[in-house]
């Protein structure tokens, strides 16, 4: 005895849509399998940013003057986002420039490790305004530098006169006191 069917369905065939990706698309991977993820960090290298090589890149000549500028501006940036920290360390002592080979003095070890977490950023700036891309900074741990700090009024007197003997003069002139 045979069985027939009283009900027939019919299935309709189902296509599946072919994915073609141009050259700017990026193709959509899946993050379920071990796989994917390879496929998505080999993916991620290839999409790198292109390395100019370094024949191309500008070496304009800069001179002190303006890395102290550059240098004082990107310091005033980084205390206006809150970096305070760095912004001191920046600003502790003058970076001496030996050719294209800037050189700062820090007090002490743990300085320079905090100066060397944001030395990229400065670099990228410096390099970009000076349009030098042959910039290094090196950075000289001194446990000896000490900032003079005056705290008094004739304190704060004598460090300027120091800076500027003229302010004697001034003193004198209209008869100032401290």
């Amino acid at each position: 005895m045979e069985i027939k069917p009283e009900i027939e369905i019919e299935i309709p065939p189902v296509s599946i849509p072919k994915i073609s990706f141009s050259e700017t698309d990026e193709p959509k991977i899946s993050s379920l399998s071990i796989a994917s993820i390879r496929a998505k960090k080999e993916l991620y290298e290839s999409n790198k940013s292109i390395v100019k090589p370094i024949e191309h890149l500008p070496e304009e000549a800069f001179n002190e003057t303006d890395v102290l500028l550059y240098w004082n501006k990107y310091a005033q940036r980084l205390g206006d986002k809150g970096h305070k920290i760095m912004e001191s360390l920046l600003l502790i002592n003058d970076p001496v420039l030996n050719g294209t080979v800037i050189t700062l003095e820090l007090p002490n070890e743990g300085s320079k490790i905090d100066f060397e977490s944001e030395k990229q950023g400065l670099l990228g700036h410096l390099k970009g305004h000076l349009h030098n891309h042959t910039i290094t900074i090196d950075v000289i741990v001194n446990e000896a530098v000490q900032t003079k700090q005056a705290f008094t009024a004739q304190e704060k007197y004598n460090r300027l006169s120091e800076k500027n003997p003229n302010l004697e003069l001034l003193r004198k002139t209209f008869d100032l006191d401290l």
